[in-house]
């Protein structure tokens, strides 16, 4: 008795068991935007949003609401803004079940004139992100958005290089906000399961006592974010990222064919999305390069941003002494 009750202090499931409050959120344009400036076609968007749909998933991370005064246009594709004419193109007014998603950065969103009103678009959610430093940006940005009528979350990033009192500085601070999610994110997919379990421990404590709901964003450099997401459940989260294949940022995400394979939920369905990694993305791959390698793994090993390892790869190198001798020296 005293061995299953350490075995399953803190769990909220099993796997042969499902949580309905537990919701999928893809996003596939949004961190995949960052491999290829969002340059992608419409049809590709059009197939990703359509294998939502038809996949049972809850949320649509459509791209970033990015400040036309700091960003160019030049070079980026229109998802780096989300403009309210180039989401309706691909989805008319969405009359599904899927909600659509935004990522407003602090600090380089114009959200005061950028995010209508809710009941002038057709996104249902704003995602706010955010580094500790930026938190009083953040906290605005909440309320301007929950004034507006949308679903809120917020992703505190580089959460692994935060003092702890700084962590929870920030967690006191934004469970007293109008936010609905407090988002868990490995940025630089640097951390274990052990990890996941401490902070979404502590991320639930705050968000419980309120009625917040803890979310997680997980990062495929060390090719955890699979397990890593699983343990977030597990231990209680309701949301969870993902994308199609895994595409994102350098090592890219939890995949979203992973999670749905996982996930006992039969509103939930996985040949859709199959049919979107095999119909979409051999054209997508012929041009753009994500997933694991070798030093987006030292960068996770490090806990560094990867933006080292993404300008490595860029030019073709394999010289993976040389890159790991210049990182850990801080050449």
């Amino acid at each position: 008795m005293i061995e299953e009750r350490i075995r399953t202090e803190g769990k909220k499931g099993t796997w042969m068991t499902y949580r309905p409050d537990v919701k999928v959120l893809d996003c596939t344009i949004r961190d995949g935007g960052l491999v290829n400036n969002f340059n992608f076609e419409d049809r590709f968007v059009k197939a990703v949003y359509n294998a939502c749909v038809e996949a049972g998933v809850d949320y649509m991370e459509m791209g970033y609401k990015a400040s036309k005064k700091i960003f160019a246009r030049d070079g980026l594709g229109v998802w780096k803004f989300c403009d309210e004419e180039d989401i309706r193109k691909i989805i008319g007014d969405n009359d599904t079940e899927l909600k659509i998603s935004v990522m407003a950065d602090a600090e380089r969103t114009d959200y005061h004139v950028d995010i209508l009103p809710r009941n002038q678009s057709v996104i249902d959610m704003v995602r706010v992100a955010t580094y500790v430093h930026q938190i009083p940006t953040a906290v605005d940005m909440i309320k301007d958005a929950h004034d507006k009528g949308y679903e809120t979350t917020i992703n505190i990033m580089a959460a692994s290089q935060l003092k702890e009192s700084d962590l929870d500085e920030a967690l006191e601070i934004l469970s007293q906000t109008e936010v609905d999610v407090i988002y868990v994110v490995d940025s630089f997919g640097s951390m274990y399961s052990e990890d996941i379990q401490d902070l979404t421990a502590k991320y639930l404590g705050y968000a419980e006592a309120v009625g917040k709901k803890v979310g997680i964003h997980a990062h495929n450099n060390q090719q955890l974010a699979y397990a890593n997401t699983i343990e977030a459940i597990i231990r209680g989260t309701s949301f969870v990222d993902a994308t199609i294949a895994g595409l994102g940022r350098g090592a890219g995400n939890c995949p979203m064919e992973l999670i749905l394979g996982f996930l006992k939920n039969p509103k939930f369905h996985l040949r859709p999305i199959l049919e979107c990694i095999q119909n979409s993305f051999p054209e997508l791959r012929k041009s753009c390069n994500w997933g694991f390698d070798i030093p987006y793994m030292l960068t996770g090993q490090l806990n560094q941003h990867p933006r080292t390892a993404i300008s490595f790869l860029s030019n073709n190198r394999s010289d993976y002494t040389n890159f790991y001798d210049s990182i850990v020296n801080g050449d």
